[in-house]
């Protein structure tokens, strides 16, 4: 029998699996010029588990192998929420299990439990395998949006348009 993957969300007592799991994203995407252990688990405590960000973790015999975080934001259509996920990371041992699907697929259940009539993510056009999961799942490319930022130098110059409180 293949081992039990299980989906739970995240609490102020996972700290440390949280740490490990930030840490893994930032060397999977940033290599070499990811942040440390120690500065992520700063991260963590001091910005992460305070933000009201909801995160669910993903256990293979109780060692977390991944986590999806997500918000539900309002207004959506027919008076419901809207699921944004941000993020579904898998550590690359337990890639290609399935642990992916069954995440989302937890995920998918929380937001028709919460009244939300749709599920948004965004993935990265560089990322082809991730664009080959999304597709096999079936979920829909969604075309008719288009995907904005304000970062750098533009964000804070932004942010100075705003009166001082």
């Amino acid at each position: 029998m293949p081992p039990l993957i299980t989906v739970k969300s995240a609490t102020q007592d996972d700290h440390g699996v949280l740490t490990d799991l930030f840490h893994a994203i930032d060397l999977h995407y940033l290599g070499e010029t990811a942040a440390t252990r120690e500065a992520v688990a700063d991260h963590v405590a001091r910005d992460v588990l305070p933000s009201g960000c909801e995160i669910l973790i993903a256990e293979r015999d109780g060692v977390a192998i991944g986590l999806i975080t997500f918000a539900v934001l309002y207004p959506a259509p027919d008076l419901g929420g809207q699921l944004v996920m941000k993020d579904l990371f898998v550590v690359d041992a337990a890639r290609g299990a399935g642990v992916g699907r069954i995440m989302l697929a937890h995920l998918a259940r929380l937001a028709a439990e919460r009244g939300c009539v749709r599920l948004d993510w965004t993935a990265e056009t560089d990322n082809p395998r991730a664009l080959a999961f999304y597709d096999r799942i079936g979920a829909r490319r969604v075309t008719e949006k288009v995907y904005f930022r304000l970062d750098g130098e533009l964000l804070k110059q932004m942010a100075a348009e705003t009166p001082k409180r």
